[in-house]
């Protein structure tokens, strides 16, 4: 049996974005709904998405 995953949380601690694995930036082997998460808020920035409290 298999199982096909197609929207997982972001893979940044903070943020409680769900992101399709398809349009999701990937980075380390892991899936995250942008590029704010996926550089671990270099640039102290969030994701920016609607009432994510996610701030890097």
């Amino acid at each position: 049996m298999s199982v096909n995953v197609e929207m997982v949380k972001c893979a940044c601690a903070d943020c409680v974005c769900v992101v399709s694995t398809a349009s999701a930036v990937q980075a380390e082997g892991r899936f995250f709904c942008g590029d704010s998460c996926a550089t671990h808020h270099e640039q102290s920035t969030g994701c920016d998405h609607a009432g994510c409290p996610c701030h890097g």
